[in-house]
């Protein structure tokens, strides 16, 4: 193990001693308009970049001379000699084409009806995308007393977090999604009753960072598939071997996961493997769970090069896929790229219609991201949920091995389709509330079209939803039980059957003192707070890094690895972002 580690460590300062230069610049339209996520192709490495969201940025190159090719959609491509002495002011012209197809509605991840939230500032991190959010507000209860959100079981913000901090590293504020912290780690599991695919439980608390405040905790457990009635998988893997994941950390991490995920495999599983760099090949036709040597074998024969025609590469694996079709059985994608698409379809917006054509086949996706600098997370997220599939970010194989092989069945097997939660405040003892986590995209937010869309719930989930609550008396002290402070309802279909199906459950008012809440609900309030802190939240203001470590180490157990992980990870953060308390710009 340390010697692979010492491998990876000299193979990236190997990579950082060669860049001497830093190119900068930024790309604009006729209009002087800045232009975001324009592809950006180095010549002399053919590794591709992007402009940021503002327009701007950023290569390390190994020499101050070299060429760029610039494409985006719309625009004429540019090639252009580039001196990385110099700041770089870069035009595009239109083509004159015609506008594309009508997009599909956009999926929202919460929703408040009638509800309009502000705008906020966009934020960049080099060549790395992420999908610009919006952090949930407080919401009148009086006037606006429903909410939702969808159910998922995404966990790559966590791991993505982890490697940023891992490299001494500030995050970017839209890496973090609050809600995939908190599901990376398991609150407790309750069994649903016989006639539901779930099972709810309610906490009603003191807020650790606004004592004024309350905390709801809302636990929502899936049901587990019995093992020995498992139904058997046609398993596609389509792996990215082009030349950008020829580093440690992206292509043979994903060699070492795969193979740990075959040597998991039943024989009446069915696995494929397709492959895209340069061009789009099936490199093991369908293969029995049994012919294990054959299917090791053939991952342990990929290596790097070549452009990426990642669109091609999700064409012919969902026809793999459906080839092999297994009714009544797990049918599903396996995407393991950088998300750094280049040739073919590339916005993440004709990717979204490409995989939405497919998903009614019956076909599941599921995304894992590698990688860093060219990472592209918007786009692995977006091809996730709206391939009505789940998302997971790989950092080490410690990852791998919990996502494919611990966490396997809540990975690849659903019981649950299109899961969406509504919750509606009693407006009589909330005054207002706020979600935390589950914040929208910015310009889906801004579409008018715009709908809640349900997530992927695999089996034996469990999912905790946490909700800041200003009380319409704050300073009663009488219990009133018989007073439902929300009811919620879930939504959702069994796979492979289009009836709606719900469940029904109601919040009790008794509030428990913070202090003698279970330990979980209090380590999952110190993510809430790592989380917040880490997003620069305008809604925390009397907490800091200290209090966040202070609450995770009274809450953990010692005997869980990942919570104390997750403590160090604290730790980490506040070395980074510095000892004092969090100030906001905005604040009056």
């Amino acid at each position: 193990m340390k010697l692979a580690f010492l491998a990876v460590l000299c193979s990236l300062l190997l990579c950082s001693a060669r860049a001497q230069f830093y190119l900068r610049g930024e790309v604009k339209d006729e209009n002087n308009s800045l232009l975001p996520d324009v592809r950006i192709l180095l010549h002399s490495s053919g590794y591709l970049y992007h402009s940021g969201s503002t327009g701007a940025f950023g290569i390390p190159i190994a020499a101050a001379a070299d060429t760029l090719t610039l494409s985006a959609d719309g625009f004429q491509t540019l090639v252009v000699a580039v001196d990385a002495t110099q700041y770089q002011n870069l035009h595009l012209r239109p083509t004159g084409r015609t506008q594309p197809a009508a997009m599909p509605k956009k999926s929202l991840l919460s929703l408040t009806k009638d509800w309009r939230a502000t705008e906020r500032k966009a934020w960049t991190v080099g060549a790395e995308t992420y999908s610009s959010l919006v952090e949930n507000d407080f919401i009148p209860a009086r006037e606006f007393p429903e909410t939702g959100f969808a159910v998922t079981i995404d966990k790559a913000s966590y791991s993505n977090v982890r490697r940023f901090l891992n490299m001494g590293s500030t995050i970017p504020p839209d890496a973090v999604r609050i809600e995939e912290l908190l599901n990376y780690f398991n609150f407790g599991y309750a069994d649903p009753p016989r006639d539901s695919c779930f099972a709810f439980g309610s906490k009603l608390s003191d807020c650790p960072w606004n004592p004024a405040n309350r905390l709801l905790f809302l636990q929502v457990s899936a049901r587990k598939i019995d093992p020995a009635r498992i139904p058997p998988a046609n398993l596609v893997l389509l792996i990215d071997i082009s030349g950008s994941m020829d580093l440690p950390n992206k292509l043979p991490l994903l060699k070492s996961a795969f193979s740990l995920l075959v040597n998991n495999l039943r024989d009446v599983d069915t696995i494929s493997i397709v492959t895209y760099g340069g061009s789009v090949a099936v490199q093991l036709g369908p293969t029995s769970g049994k012919e294990k040597k054959k299917i090791l074998e053939t991952i342990e024969d990929l290596g790097p090069g070549g452009a990426t025609p990642g669109e091609a590469g999700i064409r012919a694996a969902y026809r793999v896929a459906k080839s092999q079709f297994i009714r009544g059985g797990n049918n599903r994608v396996i995407l393991a790229t950088d998300g750094d698409f280049n040739e073919g379809e590339t916005s993440e917006e004709e990717l979204e219609k490409l995989v939405v054509q497919y998903k009614d086949w019956g076909i599941y996706l599921t995304c894992l991201g590698v990688g860093m600098g060219n990472y592209k997370d918007s786009k692995l997220e977006v091809l996730a949920k709206r391939g009505n599939g789940n998302f997971a970010y790989l950092d080490d194989e410690r990852e791998a091995e919990k996502v494919l092989v611990r966490e396997f069945t809540q990975t690849v097997y659903a019981v649950a389709d299109d899961a969406y939660l509504n919750i509606q405040f009693n407006p009589t003892l909330v005054k207002d509330y706020r979600l935390i986590g589950f914040d929208n995209k910015e310009k889906v937010l801004s579409d008018s079209l715009s709908q809640l869309q349900g997530g992927e719930v695999g089996s034996g989930h469990s999912l905790l939803a946490l909700f800041e609550i200003i009380p319409t008396n704050p300073d009663s002290t009488e219990v009133v039980d018989a007073q439902r402070l929300a009811q919620v309802q879930v939504n959702y279909r069994l796979p492979r059957d289009p009836r709606p199906r719900t469940s029904v459950y109601m919040c009790g008012n008794r509030p428990v003192p913070f202090n003698e809440l279970q330990p979980c609900y209090r380590f999952a309030s110190s993510i809430a707070l790592f989380g917040g802190l880490l997003k620069r939240s305008r809604f925390i203001r009397q907490a800091d890094w200290k209090d966040a470590i202070e609450l995770a180490e009274k809450s953990s157990d010692p005997g869980d690895g990942m919570q104390q992980e997750f403590i160090a990870l604290i730790e980490k953060a506040r070395r980074i972002y510095g000892h004092n308390k969090h100030h906001h710009k905005d604040d009056n």
